[in-house]
């Protein structure tokens, strides 16, 4: 599995080998060997698993006091994945990593603890896999609002489609962030 540096060096990316014959295609799409390797070596204690359908924008999530490490893929389709750097001692504190992920590249994006993620879907649907480092804690749940002008993310969709919890989102400067 190769792995690629981002502009913020805690946030990385997976890219795995893909073994392809005349039956199809193989990769391994989790090995907690490598991870670990990256300093990453996290017991994942959940899968969530979403499917979306195009222009529909979910985030920007995170949880305090019971954070979450997540590891993102993506199983079919193609989304805009972004990842916010919300830890205030961070020399990349409220600046966002963002890529495309799809089952095409089969790239995985590690989004570490201290982070806002969301994802907007540029296919007709996608289905989107994350593993987590923690449970979820709708207690413990924050949102960002997705188009805050501090954040200057380049969504690639001008109307998205938001749930009433994404549309609530708080301002970056009024939110509950990591020391």
């Amino acid at each position: 599995m190769k792995v690629i540096p981002t502009e913020n060096p805690d946030v990385l990316v997976f890219e795995p080998r893909v073994f392809t014959d005349a039956r199809g295609f193989f990769f391994e799409a989790f090995n907690r060997r490598l991870l670990g390797a990256h300093g990453l070596d996290f017991d994942f204690v959940q899968d969530n698993q979403s499917c979306s359908k195009c222009n529909v924008l979910r985030g920007l999530h995170y949880q305090v006091q019971k954070p979450q490490g997540k590891l993102v893929r993506v199983l079919s389709g193609k989304i805009f994945d972004v990842a916010v750097d919300c830890r205030r001692r961070s020399p990349f504190f409220g600046k966002s990593v963002h890529l495309i992920l799809s089952a095409e590249n089969r790239q995985m994006l590690w989004v570490p603890i201290g982070f806002a993620h969301g994802f907007a879907v540029l296919s007709e649907a996608a289905e989107v896999l994350y593993k987590t480092t923690d449970f979820y804690a709708p207690e413990c749940e924050r949102t960002i609002r997705w188009d805050d002008p501090e954040l200057r993310i380049p969504w690639p969709i001008a109307q998205p489609i938001l749930s009433d919890k994404d549309r609530a989102g708080r301002a970056f400067a009024e939110a509950d962030l990591f020391e």
